[in-house]
C-alpha cells in the first residue's frame, strides 16, 4: 500500500508526511464511531497542511468482527500491524465470554507492553456536567498498564490452586489474619521498581515539555505499604535523581520557603514547622526529620530565593481522598501517576465531571519504543449499534491525541477548535441534547460534519 512507516530514532519518533496507520474500526457502535471520526481526523490533516500530509489507514480486525471472519478474537496480523507500524487507533471492543483472553484491551496493552495508559481529561465549555465548576479540571492521568491487578494473578475458591496457596501462606509465610480462608479466592497485586520507574519518568518527561506545573503520585500506601507504598517512594526517587535541577517535592518546598522566609532559621526551628508533632517525636523519628531538613537545605543554591516556585512540584496524595479533592479541589491536581486500579477509578470519575466517558480520549504507549495505541474509552453500546446515534467525541479526541503524539500539532489543534465551537453552537449528539436546552439534535455523522465545518 501507499505511505511509509513511522520509526523511532536514537529515542525520537520519526514521522514521515504520509504514514501508515493500523485502524480497528470496533464492535458495536464502532463502526458508525469511526466512519465519522476518520473524516475528522482526515480533514484537519489536509487543513493543517494543505495536502502535503496525509494518512494512510490499514485496517485491522479485533474483537467480534476479527472473530466472525477468522476465528480468532485477536489475530497475530494485527499485533504484527501494530508492532511494525508503531502508531494505530481503535474503537471499542467486545470481551470475549467464556475462556481465553478475558479482556481485548488488557491483552493489547500487555502484548505490546504498552506502559502508559494516557487519559486527559479537560472541560470542554458548554459540555452539560453534573457539577459546579467543571472548567477546575485540566488534568492529565498517567495510569501503569501492566501490573497491579490487572496482571491477573488469582485463584479461584474453592480450587485446588487456592487450596496450595492458603496452606503456603498460612505454613511458610505464617499468615493468620485472613478471615474465611475456607471460601476465599485469593489475588496477588505486583508493583515493580522497573515498572514504577518507566511511568514515573514518562509522566515527569511529559509534564516538563508540556510546562504544567506538578505531578501528584496517586496510591494506597498508608495500607499496602510495600506496593503501593513503594510507588510512592519509588516516584520520589525518580524525580529527585534524574530530574533534580528541574523539581522540587512539596515537603521540600515547605523547608526551603520557611528558609527563604527566615534565614536565620534554625534546623530544629524548621522541623518543628514542618512537623507541628516534632516535640512528640521519638529521637530515631527525630533524627530522620532533622536529616531531612538537612538535605533540603543542600539544594539552596539552586532552589531557594524562590527558585523552586518555577520547578516542577512532585507531591502525592492518598487514592481515596484523591477521588474526594479532584471534585472540591480539582485545580490542585494536573498531572498524575498512579497504578492501574487507581488509575481505572480516576480517570472515569474525571471523565463524568467533564461530561462523561463517551467524550473522554485515551492512549497506551510506550514512550521508549514508540508504540502507541489511541482509542475509544467506553464500551460498545450494541443496543445503539447501525443507529448512526452516539457520540464519536472519545475516538475524535483521541485522533486528535494521536496528532499531537506524531507532532502534527496544527491538524489536533484543528480538532479540538471544532469541537468546543460545535459544542459552543449547541449543535450535538443525543447524549449531551437531553442535558441541554434549545440545542440542535445531530445524528453521529451529522456531529463529525459540524466539526470539520467549524475548524
Amino acid at each position: 500500500m501507499q505511505g511509509e512507516k513511522i520509526t523511532m530514532k536514537n529515542g525520537q519518533l520519526v514521522v514521515p508526511d504520509q504514514p501508515i496507520l493500523p485502524f480497528i474500526e470496533g464492535d458495536g457502535t464502532g463502526p458508525d464511531i469511526w466512519a465519522s471520526s476518520v473524516r475528522v481526523i482526515d480533514a484537519a490533516v489536509n487543513k493543517a497542511y494543505n495536502g502535503k500530509r496525509k494518512i494512510h489507514w490499514l485496517e485491522v480486525l479485533a474483537g467480534e468482527s476479527a472473530f466472525n471472519k477468522t476465528g480468532e478474537w485477536l489475530p497475530q496480523a494485527t499485533l504484527d500491524a501494530f508492532n511494525e507500524y508503531l502508531v494505530g487507533i481503535k474503537g471499542p471492543l467486545t470481551t470475549p465470554i467464556g475462556g481465553g483472553i478475558r479482556s481485548l484491551n488488557v491483552a493489547l496493552r500487555q502484548i505490546l507492553d504498552l506502559y502508559v495508559c494516557l487519559r486527559p481529561v479537560k472541560y470542554v465549555a458548554g459540555v452539560p456536567s453534573p457539577v459546579k465548576r467543571p472548567e477546575d479540571v485540566d488534568m492529565v492521568i498517567f495510569r501503569e498498564n501492566t501490573e497491579d491487578i490487572y496482571a491477573g494473578i488469582e485463584w479461584a475458591e474453592g480450587s485446588a490452586e487456592v487450596k496450595k496457596v492458603l496452606e503456603f501462606l498460612k505454613n511458610e509465610m505464617g499468615i493468620k489474619k485472613i478471615r474465611f480462608p475456607e471460601t476465599s479466592g485469593i489475588g496477588i497485586k505486583t508493583i515493580s521498581k522497573e515498572g514504577t520507574s518507566r511511568l514515573v519518568k514518562s509522566a515527569i518527561e511529559f509534564a516538563l515539555a508540556e510546562n504544567r506545573k506538578s505531578v501528584t503520585f496517586v496510591h494506597k500506601g498508608n495500607i499496602m505499604k510495600f506496593t503501593e507504598g513503594a510507588f510512592k517512594t519509588w516516584g520520589y526517587e525518580v524525580g529527585t535523581t534524574q530530574f533534580r535541577d528541574k523539581v522540587i517535592t512539596e515537603r521540600e518546598s515547605w523547608i526551603i520557603g520557611n528558609k527563604d522566609a527566615n534565614a536565620n532559621l534554625s534546623i530544629e526551628e524548621n522541623a518543628i514547622m514542618v512537623e507541628p508533632g516534632y516535640t512528640m517525636m521519638t529521637p530515631n523519628q527525630k533524627a530522620e526529620l532533622l536529616a531531612e531538613i538537612e538535605t533540603a537545605l543542600k539544594l539552596m543554591p539552586t532552589h531557594g530565593n524562590g527558585q523552586w516556585k518555577k520547578k516542577l512540584m512532585l507531591k502525592d496524595s492518598i487514592a481515596d481522598i484523591t477521588l474526594q479533592q479532584v471534585l472540591t479541589r480539582a485545580k490542585e491536581f494536573d498531572v498524575v501517576a498512579t497504578m492501574n486500579l487507581n488509575g481505572d477509578y480516576l480517570s472515569d470519575a474525571l471523565a463524568a465531571q467533564v461530561g462523561g466517558i463517551g467524550i473522554a480520549p485515551g492512549a497506551n504507549i510506550n514512550y521508549i519504543t514508540g508504540h502507541a495505541i489511541f482509542e475509544a474509552t467506553h464500551g460498545t453500546a450494541p443496543k445503539y449499534a447501525n443507529l448512526d446515534k452516539v457520540n464519536p467525541g472519545s475516538v475524535i479526541l483521541s485522533g486528535a491525541m494521536m496528532l499531537k503524539y506524531m507532532g502534527w500539532h496544527e491538524a489536533h489543534d484543528l480538532i479540538l477548535k471544532g469541537i468546543e465551537k460545535s459544542v459552543s453552537q449547541k449543535q450535538v449528539t443525543y447524549d449531551f441534547h437531553r442535558l441541554m436546552e434549545g440545542a440542535t439534535l445531530l445524528k453521529c455523522s451529522e456531529f463529525g460534519d459540524v466539526i470539520i465545518k467549524n475548524m
